[in-house]
């Protein structure tokens, strides 16, 4: 998604209207828009928001829960009244865009990226179809404000909606013929007609699946080859690119592996460390580019979600 295009479809969100909820005036004067910024919520947190949009994040990744009857909850131990992703991130996120206009704020030009993380011990089939039929249904509520795909176009909106980990959405994704939701991939679907970039139109991975420089020495050359070649590769088939998982280590060793992955052009850095991430991006911000058009393609089909298969341990952090 360009600048011109994201520009447009938020232009076009202008007249959209909503009540403004409480929640809504959380934040008074948050920082600029930081695109390329992305917030990684711990599993402790239980209203991460706030400080995302203060902050001028440009995306959140938020762990929840399923509940018995399928709504999704926020924070650590089992589901709690008033904790769910409904009240403390959907609805004063959208009641925020729809009250300012259609846009988080003044310099918004690319849509802000939610990635909503199942976690949990729960991996039923039917309480995760549940529980992701309902968040479905509730961005539905505010349709006019989301990106979304109409058959195999990517419409460009103010917040764009990914879901992620315990569960794999993308085929039940497929049979909608207009989503407002979409699965985040990896490296390995690029090029893939089984997941376009109107259903898997995100890379997503931890930086530690693919990489074993930690920033405290300069990058390995075939390592940095690597790196700009996976972006350039995602970039002309069409998607963006999300790297998280980066290695716990000092700010220092930090800001280089950032430098880096801002150098090499990837589109959203995500990270726990909020405001160290967001300073780095002001003085060294992400090369742009110019994406290329997401190519026709056919995707697969099934009727519910499924658990991911067990994965050995590479460190993963959420992305």
């Amino acid at each position: 998604m360009n600048g011109a295009t994201i520009a447009g479809g938020l232009a076009g969100l202008a007249g959209a209207a909503g009540v403004i909820s409480a929640g809504t005036v959380l934040i008074r004067r948050p920082r600029p828009f930081q695109p390329s910024g992305h917030a990684i919520a711990p599993p402790t947190s239980i209203d991460p928001l706030p400080e995302v949009i203060r902050r001028g994040l440009g995306g959140l990744t938020v762990p929840v829960t399923p509940g018995p009857h399928g709504e999704l909850f926020l924070g650590p131990g089992g589901p709690q009244p008033g904790r769910t992703l409904r009240r403390l991130v959907l609805t004063p996120l959208f009641a925020r865009i729809a009250g300012r206009g259609g846009r988080l704020s003044r310099e918004q030009r690319t849509p802000f990226r939610l990635a909503v993380e199942f976690t949990g011990a729960i991996r039923e089939p039917e309480t995760l179809l549940r529980a992701f039929r309902m968040l479905d249904q509730q961005l539905r509520d505010h349709a006019g404000l989301l990106s979304h795909s109409d058959g195999e176009t990517l419409v460009p909106g103010a917040v764009t909606v990914s879901v992620c980990g315990i569960v794999d959405v993308r085929e039940l994704l497929a049979t909608q013929s207009e989503r407002y939701a979409f699965a985040d991939g990896t490296f390995d679907d690029l090029g893939s007609r089984s997941s376009p970039p109107a259903l898997v139109p995100t890379i997503s991975e931890p930086w530690s699946r693919r990489f074993g420089w930690d920033g405290r020495e300069p990058i390995p050359a075939e390592e940095r080859h690597l790196l700009h070649a996976l972006v350039r590769q995602a970039h002309e088939d069409g998607r963006t690119v999300r790297i998280a998982g980066l290695p716990e280590g000092s700010r220092l060793a930090r800001r280089a592996i950032w430098t880096e992955l801002s150098a090499a052009g990837v589109d959203v850095i995500a990270d726990r460390d909020q405001r160290g991430l967001v300073r780095h991006l002001r003085r060294h911000p992400v090369a742009r580019r110019t994406p290329a058009t997401p190519p026709p393609a056919r995707a697969v089909r099934r009727s519910s979600p499924r658990p991911h298969a067990p994965r050995p341990d590479r460190r993963h952090e959420p992305v």
